[in-house]
């Protein structure tokens, strides 16, 4: 991650909580060699514990509800929303144009380049220029905030798998 400046630049943490984390109980062996898969309890299973811990569900509700994921999620749609309806309107006028008036898009520019093949090639610079705001303004803009909410979803996780353990400790 690039050094950041500004607002909270001191706390960002630049490791990656699940770089190389498995999610629970996918990928991993069963003594056989048999890659297991989580089976979720049926409708009427009761909790293993008297006390209850919160799942992982629970988790990500409480942190899909929170106002600093909802603040990641309108940034995110201020630009992605716009961006998609300008690249749509400029694709569309591109191919409107091309089949309503042939007769402007094979107007010589320079050349043997016409108004189509100028088109054309902007067609493909407006991906990579739009390819790159949207990288720029996810660094700017939400890549802190995104990580700084993983890391909470993380530590909530820890703690209720080791509030899990140390349950499973006193009744053993």
């Amino acid at each position: 991650m690039e050094k950041q400046e500004g607002r909270g630049a001191a706390t960002v943490r630049t490791d990656d909580p699940w770089y190389d984390a498995l999610a629970s109980g996918w990928g991993e062996l069963d003594g056989t060699g048999t890659p297991t898969t989580p089976v979720a309890p049926g409708p009427g299973a009761a909790p293993a514990s008297a006390e209850r811990c919160p799942g992982a569900a629970d988790i990500y509700l409480e942190v899909q509800r929170s106002a600093a994921f909802q603040d990641v999620r309108r940034r995110y749609r201020r630009f992605v929303f716009p961006a998609t309806l300008a690249f749509l309107t400029w694709y569309l006028a591109y191919v409107v144009a091309a089949t309503t008036a042939p007769d402007l898009m094979a107007r010589p520019v320079a050349g043997a380049v016409n108004v189509a093949m100028v088109a054309g090639l902007g067609q493909f610079l407006s991906t990579f220029l739009l390819t790159w705001a949207y990288a720029r303004h996810a660094r700017l803009h939400r890549d802190r905030d995104a990580l700084d909410l993983r890391w909470s979803v993380f530590d909530l996780t820890r703690t209720r798998e080791s509030g899990t353990a140390r349950a499973g400790e006193r009744r053993g």
